[in-house]
């Protein structure tokens, strides 16, 4: 029927061709991956150890830095094997498998952000009825839910992706298998697959997004109109400042990277974007929460000094 050769491999360009840069780049994401690593075993294992720490709030955080760890380890170990070689070779099915777990962990910290902004929208406008709508059921239900529709949202892409025909070039314009730039090397009709990534990709992001938007400039009307108290009204703010810088720096790159339209895309465009929510983002978020929040870093002192000093 057809004589056209199936690929059963991609070839990874990489961030870029030169040698000297390629070193800078290794020694530099080597370190942010560590980093990640640490800082986000860091706040998953405080959590787990200190007991007041057993709250929705740092609950909902254990998660996101588990999805965090994951995201980091889905693409950059890969990206760095890439580096110290002129392009990384990655089979059709390790492909394929590398762009469901991107987008799976992806949409799910999409999700989790949104769930982690009702959250404080409970906490802090319904406090009286916070234990009973946040109890340990209904949050273990909210996370299970997040991860279990992340997986979905990205299986839907995997399986369509890989049903298309791929017959040459093979060579991905990117560091990683993401969706995009795979289907750029379909011989075959994309005009389905981009029709679903515009429409529930865009559709989970721009929804989340305005899920969680509405539900702060909920809270900061509740604080503006109905709480008297500055001191009220400072801690709440504290408690929300992390959770937006986090929300802008995760949201901004994802809705620029996947609206924008597709005239105007550019491989470099693309690998800076996703750099910014997959890598940055993962990078600066145990910073972010750990040095604006007193519980946690008093936690991280705490069990610091029992590793130190063990009691005999």
């Amino acid at each position: 029927m057809k004589n056209e050769t199936e690929i059963t491999h991609f070839i990874l360009k990489g961030l870029t061709d030169q040698q000297e840069l390629r070193n800078i780049l290794f020694s530099l994401f080597l370190v942010l991956y560590l980093v990640t690593v640490l800082g986000n075993g860091t706040i998953v294992s405080v959590v787990a150890a200190e007991t007041h720490l057993h709250t929705p709030m740092y609950f909902f955080l254990s998660n996101l830095s588990c999805l965090d760890i994951c995201y980091s380890t889905v693409i950059l170990p890969k990206m760095l094997s890439g580096l110290l070689r002129a392009h990384q070779r990655i089979s059709f099915a390790g492909c394929i498998t590398q762009l469901h777990f991107f987008h799976f962990l992806g949409s799910s910290e999409a999700i989790l952000l949104t769930v982690m902004a009702y959250d404080r929208y409970v906490a802090i406008c319904n406090p009286l009825h916070y234990s009973i709508i946040m109890c340990t059921r209904n949050c273990v239900l909210l996370a299970a839910a997040t991860w279990t529709t992340g997986f979905f949202h990205a299986l839907m892409h995997a399986i369509m992706t890989s049903q298309l025909h791929f017959c040459g070039p093979n060579f991905i314009q990117h560091f990683f298998c993401d969706i995009k730039p795979v289907l750029r090397l379909a011989c075959s009709s994309i005009t389905l697959n981009l029709s679903l990534l515009n429409i529930v990709t865009v559709f989970i992001a721009m929804t989340t997004f305005f899920l969680t938007l509405f539900s702060y400039l909920y809270i900061i009307s509740f604080l503006l109109l109905k709480v008297k108290s500055n001191s009220k009204r400072w801690k709440a703010f504290s408690t929300c400042s992390s959770h937006l810088t986090v929300v802008g720096l995760l949201y901004v790159p994802v809705l620029f990277n996947y609206i924008r339209s597709s005239s105007r895309e550019s491989p470099q465009v693309d690998m800076i974007a996703t750099l910014m929510y997959s890598v940055v983002t993962s990078v600066l978020n145990p910073l972010i929460y750990t040095l604006r929040n007193q519980d946690m870093k008093s936690a991280i002192r705490k069990c610091l000094g029992r590793l130190i000093s063990p009691e005999i």
